[in-house]
Protein backbone atom coordinates (compact mmCIF):
# COMPACT_ATOMS: atom_id res chain seq x y z
CA UNK A 1 0.00 0.00 0.00
CA UNK A 2 1.20 3.28 -0.58
CA UNK A 3 2.06 6.11 1.57
CA UNK A 4 1.31 8.76 -1.21
CA UNK A 5 -1.99 11.03 -0.14
CA UNK A 6 -3.93 11.08 -3.32
CA UNK A 7 -5.37 15.04 -4.21
CA UNK A 8 -8.79 15.69 -3.80
CA UNK A 9 -11.07 15.59 -6.77
CA UNK A 10 -11.49 19.50 -5.98
CA UNK A 11 -7.69 19.85 -5.79
CA UNK A 12 -7.72 18.09 -9.41
CA UNK A 13 -9.79 20.29 -10.49
CA UNK A 14 -8.10 23.28 -9.54
CA UNK A 15 -4.89 22.41 -11.31
CA UNK A 16 -6.70 21.79 -14.39
CA UNK A 17 -8.43 25.01 -14.13
CA UNK A 18 -5.14 26.62 -13.74
CA UNK A 19 -3.53 24.30 -16.06
CA UNK A 20 -6.28 25.65 -19.12
CA UNK A 21 -5.80 29.11 -18.02
CA UNK A 22 -2.35 28.83 -18.68
CA UNK A 23 -3.30 27.39 -22.81
CA UNK A 24 -5.45 29.75 -23.00
CA UNK A 25 -2.83 32.64 -21.96
CA UNK A 26 -0.22 30.91 -24.31
CA UNK A 27 -2.67 31.15 -27.14
CA UNK A 28 -3.88 34.67 -26.43
CA UNK A 29 -0.01 36.01 -26.05
CA UNK A 30 0.52 34.53 -29.25
CA UNK A 31 -2.32 36.34 -31.05
CA UNK A 32 -0.88 39.81 -29.03
CA UNK A 33 2.36 38.95 -30.32
CA UNK A 34 1.38 37.89 -34.34
CA UNK A 35 -1.05 41.44 -34.67
CA UNK A 36 1.16 43.71 -32.52
CA UNK A 37 1.49 47.17 -33.61
CA UNK A 38 5.23 47.91 -33.46
CA UNK A 39 7.54 47.29 -30.27
CA UNK A 40 6.21 48.69 -26.95
CA UNK A 41 2.50 47.45 -28.25
CA UNK A 42 0.40 47.48 -24.61
CA UNK A 43 -1.72 44.49 -25.86
CA UNK A 44 1.47 42.13 -26.12
CA UNK A 45 2.73 43.72 -22.14
CA UNK A 46 -0.55 43.33 -20.81
CA UNK A 47 -0.71 38.76 -22.35
CA UNK A 48 2.66 38.89 -21.43
CA UNK A 49 1.68 39.93 -18.14
CA UNK A 50 -1.78 37.79 -18.20
CA UNK A 51 0.24 34.86 -18.72
CA UNK A 52 2.98 35.47 -15.95
CA UNK A 53 -0.24 35.19 -13.42
CA UNK A 54 -1.57 32.43 -15.05
CA UNK A 55 2.13 30.60 -14.98
CA UNK A 56 2.39 31.33 -11.62
CA UNK A 57 -0.92 30.13 -10.21
CA UNK A 58 -0.47 26.95 -12.18
CA UNK A 59 2.97 26.78 -10.41
CA UNK A 60 2.04 27.34 -6.76
CA UNK A 61 -1.29 25.18 -7.18
CA UNK A 62 1.16 21.95 -9.12
CA UNK A 63 3.68 22.57 -5.75
CA UNK A 64 0.42 22.77 -3.29
CA UNK A 65 -1.06 19.68 -4.55
CA UNK A 66 1.34 17.74 -5.96
CA UNK A 67 4.42 18.81 -5.13
CA UNK A 68 5.94 19.30 -8.26
CA UNK A 69 6.98 22.34 -10.28
CA UNK A 70 7.69 23.68 -13.83
CA UNK A 71 10.94 24.90 -15.28
CA UNK A 72 9.86 28.18 -16.30
CA UNK A 73 11.19 31.35 -14.01
CA UNK A 74 8.60 34.20 -15.73
CA UNK A 75 10.20 37.27 -14.69
CA UNK A 76 7.57 39.98 -14.21
CA UNK A 77 6.11 42.57 -11.52
CA UNK A 78 4.63 40.53 -8.31
CA UNK A 79 4.64 40.73 -4.48
CA UNK A 80 8.06 38.83 -4.60
CA UNK A 81 9.73 42.10 -4.90
CA UNK A 82 9.45 42.80 -8.50
CA UNK A 83 8.17 45.94 -8.68
CA UNK A 84 6.46 48.23 -11.10
CA UNK A 85 6.04 51.29 -8.59
CA UNK A 86 9.83 51.80 -8.85
CA UNK A 87 10.89 54.89 -10.73
CA UNK A 88 14.83 54.41 -10.38
CA UNK A 89 17.14 57.10 -11.31
CA UNK A 90 19.35 54.32 -12.02
CA UNK A 91 19.88 51.14 -12.52
CA UNK A 92 22.59 47.97 -11.77
CA UNK A 93 22.76 44.91 -13.94
CA UNK A 94 24.01 42.03 -12.23
CA UNK A 95 24.79 39.26 -14.39
CA UNK A 96 25.95 35.83 -12.87
CA UNK A 97 26.96 32.67 -15.38
CA UNK A 98 28.44 29.48 -14.55
CA UNK A 99 30.48 27.44 -16.11
CA UNK A 100 32.34 23.95 -15.97
CA UNK A 101 35.71 23.74 -17.47
CA UNK A 102 35.54 20.44 -20.01
CA UNK A 103 38.54 20.69 -21.76
CA UNK A 104 41.57 22.28 -19.42
CA UNK A 105 44.07 22.32 -22.79
CA UNK A 106 41.73 23.78 -24.83
CA UNK A 107 41.27 26.49 -22.45
CA UNK A 108 44.99 27.24 -22.39
CA UNK A 109 45.63 26.79 -25.88
CA UNK A 110 42.68 28.73 -26.82
CA UNK A 111 44.73 32.01 -24.91
CA UNK A 112 47.86 30.87 -24.71
CA UNK A 113 48.33 30.52 -20.80
CA UNK A 114 49.60 27.97 -18.75
CA UNK A 115 47.60 27.21 -16.31
CA UNK A 116 43.73 27.85 -16.16
CA UNK A 117 43.29 29.60 -14.13
CA UNK A 118 46.09 32.27 -15.88
CA UNK A 119 43.58 31.27 -19.24
CA UNK A 120 40.62 32.18 -17.13
CA UNK A 121 42.08 35.67 -16.08
CA UNK A 122 43.03 36.00 -19.98
CA UNK A 123 39.75 34.95 -21.43
CA UNK A 124 37.61 37.07 -19.07
CA UNK A 125 40.26 40.21 -19.63
CA UNK A 126 40.18 39.77 -23.67
CA UNK A 127 37.02 39.24 -24.42
CA UNK A 128 33.77 40.31 -23.28
CA UNK A 129 31.03 38.09 -21.09
CA UNK A 130 28.84 37.56 -24.00
CA UNK A 131 31.13 36.49 -26.54
CA UNK A 132 32.92 34.28 -24.04
CA UNK A 133 28.99 32.07 -23.63
CA UNK A 134 28.31 32.16 -27.47
CA UNK A 135 31.65 30.69 -28.04
CA UNK A 136 31.91 28.62 -24.55
CA UNK A 137 32.59 25.39 -25.79
CA UNK A 138 35.38 26.40 -28.17
CA UNK A 139 37.04 27.66 -24.42
CA UNK A 140 36.52 24.77 -23.42
CA UNK A 141 34.04 25.25 -21.04
CA UNK A 142 30.38 24.35 -21.03
CA UNK A 143 28.15 26.62 -19.79
CA UNK A 144 25.71 26.03 -16.72
CA UNK A 145 22.79 28.58 -15.13
CA UNK A 146 22.88 31.62 -15.58
CA UNK A 147 20.82 34.79 -13.84
CA UNK A 148 20.31 38.56 -14.95
CA UNK A 149 19.35 41.27 -12.10
CA UNK A 150 18.09 44.51 -13.40
CA UNK A 151 18.53 46.46 -10.03
CA UNK A 152 16.87 49.87 -9.00
CA UNK A 153 20.22 52.00 -8.05
CA UNK A 154 21.51 55.45 -6.69
CA UNK A 155 23.50 57.57 -9.24
CA UNK A 156 26.86 56.64 -8.06
CA UNK A 157 30.12 58.90 -8.69
CA UNK A 158 32.75 57.41 -11.08
CA UNK A 159 34.39 53.71 -8.74
CA UNK A 160 32.24 54.65 -5.42
CA UNK A 161 30.72 51.07 -5.64
CA UNK A 162 34.00 49.17 -6.62
CA UNK A 163 35.27 47.94 -2.77
CA UNK A 164 32.00 45.85 -2.80
CA UNK A 165 30.37 45.93 -6.08
CA UNK A 166 27.33 43.54 -5.05
CA UNK A 167 26.53 44.91 -1.92
CA UNK A 168 23.50 46.37 -3.93
CA UNK A 169 22.01 43.00 -4.65
CA UNK A 170 18.77 43.33 -2.74
CA UNK A 171 15.27 41.72 -3.58
CA UNK A 172 13.40 44.78 -2.76
CA UNK A 173 15.11 46.80 -5.52
CA UNK A 174 14.32 44.18 -8.22
CA UNK A 175 12.94 45.16 -11.16
CA UNK A 176 13.11 42.64 -13.04
CA UNK A 177 14.96 38.75 -13.24
CA UNK A 178 15.71 36.95 -16.18
CA UNK A 179 17.41 33.19 -15.59
CA UNK A 180 18.32 30.07 -17.60
CA UNK A 181 18.30 27.11 -15.89
CA UNK A 182 20.87 24.60 -18.22
CA UNK A 183 19.07 21.30 -17.25
CA UNK A 184 15.80 22.30 -18.51
CA UNK A 185 17.22 24.46 -21.89
CA UNK A 186 18.94 20.71 -22.56
CA UNK A 187 15.80 18.96 -21.90
CA UNK A 188 13.46 21.72 -24.03
CA UNK A 189 16.23 21.75 -26.86
CA UNK A 190 16.24 17.81 -27.34
CA UNK A 191 11.95 17.49 -27.13
CA UNK A 192 12.12 20.29 -29.87
CA UNK A 193 14.75 18.72 -31.90
CA UNK A 194 14.99 14.59 -30.63
CA UNK A 195 17.25 14.10 -34.04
Amino acid sequence: MSDVVRPSEEQIARVRTAADAVKAAVDAHLAAVETRAGQGDPAVADAYEALAVAADAYDELLDEVYDEFTPFEVPHPDGSGLSDGIEPEAVSVLIRRDYTVTDPGALREAVGAPTVTGALRTLFSDFEPDRVARHASDFGLEEGDSTLWILAADPSEPGEWLADPFDAAEPELLIARFDVIEEYEDELDEALDPS
